[in-house]
């Protein structure tokens, strides 16, 4: 399997974080990808029809994940995956974000107009490079099309997420101005998440980062470093978001 992480085009960064593509011609056996909480909305295009829960297809919007879920592909594939920045669903799509959480849909049943012959678009395309050409035109036409003032909650969550600790939520709302209600109001609509949920899903997605690519002695400094009050405390979150728990997380892979 090919796996590549492209840095965003820069016309469409403000809105995408990050990019994902995963290419395998030799499927054997079906390929599992789990899904955990990060964070950030998502819109997924896969070659071969990819299967979540009881839905199939090719092109596939997802709002905040907070249960694990897995996507099941059977044949041979080419995944490309924009991970937006979590105020972004409301403002590109227009959709209530909480409407999407834990829901992913199906992208035409979203809004067909503008979906109109792009997924044939992207399945005829012959490379990479030209998927993501595609993409980066859709998103881009998303972006100067919007007229949703997301300054707010685009500082807000950018806020969170840098530093996720249990008093980023009081310092943040004092910051806006806003008052409580309206804070969680402002989330609901753009995240699709009460703002302590997105808090712990950024506390949990940096602390699984750290687990995932091995930058760590021991656990206690992956709990204590992502403040954590204590291991445990850092396991039932774990738990909580994947149903492992990091050791079992850490041992996939390992047995024969």
């Amino acid at each position: 399997m090919k796996i590549s992480q492209p840095i965003p085009n820069p016309k469409i960064a403000d809105y995408v974080e990050r990019i994902l593509v995963m290419e395998d011609f030799r499927v054997v056996n079906p390929f599992v990808l789990p899904l955990y909480a990060n964070g950030s909305p998502t819109l997924l295009f896969q070659t071969a029809k990819g299967q979540i829960k009881n839905s199939s297809n090719n092109l596939t919007l997802f709002g905040q994940t907070v249960f694990p879920e897995n996507l099941l592909i059977k044949d041979d594939f080419t995944l490309i995956a924009y991970f937006f920045k979590p105020f972004a669903l409301y403002a590109l799509f227009g959709v209530s974000a909480q409407e999407l959480t834990d829901n992913p849909i199906d992208l035409n049943l979203l809004s067909p107009a503008k979906t109109y012959g792009f997924e044939e678009r992207l399945l005829n395309a012959q490379s990479v490079a030209a998927r993501m050409a595609l993409l980066d035109d859709y998103v881009y036409n998303l972006i100067i099309k919007t007229k949703v003032d997301c300054e707010l909650i685009k500082y807000a969550t950018l806020s969170i997420a840098g530093n996720s600790a249990k008093d980023a939520l009081v310092k943040v709302q004092k910051e806006l101005y806003v008052t409580e209600r309206t804070f969680q109001r402002l989330f609901e609509r753009n995240i699709g998440l009460p703002p302590n949920l997105f808090r712990r899903i950024c506390q949990f997605n940096a602390a699984f980062q750290q687990l995932n690519n091995r930058n760590f002695n021991k656990l206690t400094d992956v709990a204590l470093g992502n403040g954590y009050a204590d291991q445990s405390h850092f396991i039932r979150s774990f738990k909580e978001f994947t149903h492992i728990t990091p050791k079992a997380y850490l041992n996939f892979g390992s047995e024969d």
